[in-house]
């Protein structure tokens, strides 16, 4: 029989490249990059490989499972819908809408359905315990871009394919191929970059991939980045090299800063930073001389306590040396659609606010309408008002990925009842009542929502199903519709299509008004997701208008160039300042709340700082925990090491590929050591989302080399206390060697 190509996006991390999948009957013959893709132009990393793997799976969750006796056993729809029903209203009817939690994991953002719908359930359960993987590795760069530009999501983009001097802090871009940062084949653009006689510059605590190819690489302490950065701007205010550029009618705020940094001199912050003075003026030097220049800065910089400071003080950067909103500085994606900053008036908004609400164990405010994750395990255990009875996950793996994952089993094991909607039984499912599977991603349509908004290219794609799916099985936007039917008291027997179309309707009517019936016409014959994503190509800044601008974007047109790549939408463009949404409509350098955070870190300039400290490493096979259960990824050296720095090693009498008893406070796991003079010295690297040896998981492949938990050494009380962030990084341990 002849193959069948299909053009497809890879959903497995943030590059989102385009694949050329080949089929015969029910099975993938071949998976390869899609040359013409406009986003990725042919690149794929090994992830994209293992979708073969992870559709075939037999540990992939196909039917639902109920918990009967402490043992999973299959089920059918109507039967699980109905363990929910009759469960998980009682919970509500007995502690109310704050007994429940909610919690959603990162691949949620990669399937539309569920990033689309997820809202939905959350305001039926109508609860204040929302929780997701943001607190883990992102909010603070969100927090920052919220305050000083006016959405959660306005994030600034190094213009990598047309700058000069790309500086990364924290970050290891060749592995991920970005983080809030979409921008596939990071490699060749970095060669690119300096084949124009451009520079690649690296600080991070270890000699990641990235830094092994960049011009220059500066080990840095864990957790000092506040403090360089800091350093960084103080100096170009004392050296005259500030220059706001074509934003200057639109910043705010610029005496406060120099006030605020006036202490943080490179000769104050040298020794906590572990860098010379020299090197900390000419990094600012260099950032500000470029003609075009970028400051990128992620996953080290946001898991620390002062992770709201540095992601601000990044953009604080890119601000005073004149590269923001620029070409070949920092710029600003416009997508086709979903972005709030192409929506509304331009240049003015209501910008954010945080602390609506507070934890109500250890007070931490709400941010972006969630609370830290971290807080999930007390309030779980402590009794009183709110106490969480009932929890529902999303997608989500946090007895691996967060701190303390054993304290938050043994939480979840108290539950009344636990709901998960996930494609696998794994180390946090397994405490689930109800597992309500999703789909394949090869079964389900997929268009990127959040991703074009960190593209390093304005793009429109869209991908269709390569396999239909089994006969019955509902897909989860219509899955999670009628949990929350459930949950409001309308019964398990609700029918999904006619939920989704009273809800569009109510939906047409509060966003167009008197044009709303009009909308509805003219999306019939979509559904869910698909048809959210017609209103929203059409009313985005591409968008044909409903007709009003009729060489617009339709949603049949962006099906159409599928076998194309999609539709390319050009570089990306300064924005300035149409894209604030800040109420003032300027960009707010100086936000009082971190203003008023940086004399904490002042005061902690002078601490001591530990012999040894712990942080996480990214790997270009792992982005979530599952893809360990991925035979074309798990193959190959074991990655679960703990990387040693030579005199750190001979100090503590450690061997290479020996064991090791990793410690903080009462809190020990073992790993093995694989001794590296890549690592700074007085750091050690492991990676996190490893440890699957816990009982009544089924994760085969991935329990053969099960790695160690790192999250399990991590204090869930340490967070960044702006953005409620969990502290990942620069951890305070001891190590000893294993006989």
């Amino acid at each position: 029989m002849t193959a069948t190509t299909h053009h497809r996006i890879c959903p497995l991390c943030e590059a989102c490249c385009g694949l050329e999948i080949k089929t015969q009957d029910d099975k993938v013959i071949s998976i390869r990059g899609h040359e013409a893709d406009v986003l990725s132009k042919g690149y794929i990393c090994p992830k994209a490989i293992a979708l073969k793997d992870l559709h075939e799976d037999p540990d992939r969750l196909r039917t639902p499972l109920i918990k009967r006796n402490g043992v999973h056993v299959a089920a059918t729809w109507e039967e699980a819908f109905a363990e929910i029903e009759a469960r998980l209203p009682a919970v509500i009817a007995q502690g109310g809408r704050n007994a429940t939690g909610i919690a959603v994991g990162n691949p949620s953002a990669h399937k539309i359905g569920l990033l689309t719908y997820f809202g939905k359930l959350a305001r039926a359960l109508g609860t204040k315990n929302v929780f997701s993987a943001s607190t883990l590795d992102q909010m603070p760069k969100q927090l920052a871009s919220g305050l000083m530009f006016g959405h959660w999501l306005s994030i600034g983009l190094p213009d990598i394919s047309r700058t000069d001097h790309l500086l990364v802090i924290g970050a290891n871009p060749l592995a991920s191929n970005g983080s809030m940062w979409t921008v596939p084949d990071f490699k060749g653009k970095a060669k690119a970059l300096q084949a124009r006689g451009g520079k690649l510059v690296v600080i991070d605590p270890r000699r990641t991939e990235t830094a092994a190819v960049a011009d220059a690489h500066h080990f840095i302490r864990p957790g000092s980045d506040v403090f360089l950065l800091a350093a960084m701007v103080h100096t170009l205010f004392a050296e005259n090299l500030v220059r706001l550029g074509a934003v200057a009618d639109w910043v705010q705020g610029l005496d406060e800063v120099r006030q605020a940094v006036a202490t943080f001199t490179p000769e104050a912050v040298a020794v906590r930073c572990g860098m010379d003075v020299l090197t900390i003026k000419t990094l600012a030097r260099d950032l500000a001389t470029a003609e075009r220049a970028a400051v990128y800065a992620r996953i080290g910089t946001c898991t620390q306590t002062y992770g709201s400071l540095a992601s601000w003080l990044v953009d604080v950067l890119n601000t005073l040396t004149g590269h923001l909103d620029q070409v070949g500085g920092v710029l600003f994606a416009k997508p086709a659609a979903f972005a709030s900053n192409t929506a509304g008036k331009s240049g003015t908004g209501k910008g954010v606010s945080t602390g609506r609400h507070h934890a109500r164990v250890s007070g931490a405010p709400e941010v972006y309408g969630e609370l830290p994750i971290t807080c999930m395990a007390e309030e779980i255990e402590t009794p009183g008002e709110g106490q969480i009875r009932a929890l529902i996950t999303v997608a989500t793996n946090p007895v691996l990925s967060s701190p303390d994952g054993p304290r938050l089993a043994a939480a979840l094991d108290t539950l009344d009842f636990m709901l998960s909607f996930d494609i696998y039984l794994n180390e946090t499912t397994r405490h689930a009542d109800v597992i309500l599977p999703g789909l394949s991603p090869l079964e389900d349509m997929h268009y990127d929502v959040a991703f074009p908004q960190l593209s390093w290219r304005n793009h429109a794609r869209y991908s269709p199903p390569v396999f239909a799916p089994a006969a019955g099985q509902p897909q989860e936007w219509q899955s999670l519709l009628k949990v929350a039917a459930i949950v409001q008291g309308k019964g398990a027997n609700e029918d999904a299509d006619l939920l989704d179309d009273a809800q569009f309707a109510q939906d047409a009517e509060r966003l167009f008004g008197a044009h709303a019936s009009a909308v509805v016409a003219a999306t019939q014959g979509l559904r869910g997701p698909e048809r959210g994503l017609e209103v929203a190509l059409r009313t985005g800044p591409y968008g044909d208008g409903f007709g009003t601008k009729p060489s617009g974007l339709t949603l049949a047109q962006v099906k159409a160039a599928n076998p194309e790549g999609g539709i390319d939408l050009g570089e990306l463009q300064p924005r300035m300042p149409e894209m604030l949404r800040t109420p003032s409509g300027k960009i707010e350098l100086a936000p009082p709340l971190f203003i008023n955070d940086l004399p904490r870190a002042a005061l902690d300039l002078a601490r001591p700082t530990p012999d040894l400290v712990i942080i996480g490493r990214r790997d270009v096979r792992t982005n979530n925990s599952w893809m360990h259960n991925l035979p074309v990824l798990a193959k190959g050296p074991f990655r679960c090491t703990a990387l040693v720095h030579p005199t750190d090693a001979a100090r503590l009498g450690l061997q290479d590929g020996g064991q090791a008893r990793l410690r903080n406070g009462t809190r020990q796991v073992q790993a093995q050591v694989h001794i590296s003079a890549e690592m700074m010295p007085g750091v050690v690297s492991l990676p996190h989302g490893w440890g699957h040896d816990l009982p009544g998981a089924q994760l085969g492949v991935a329990a053969l080399r099960p790695g160690t938990n790192l999250n399990a050494l991590l204090d869930d009380q340490l967070r960044d206390p702006l953005s409620g962030n969990a502290v990942l990084s620069g951890v305070a341990i001891e190590m000893e060697a294993v006989t």
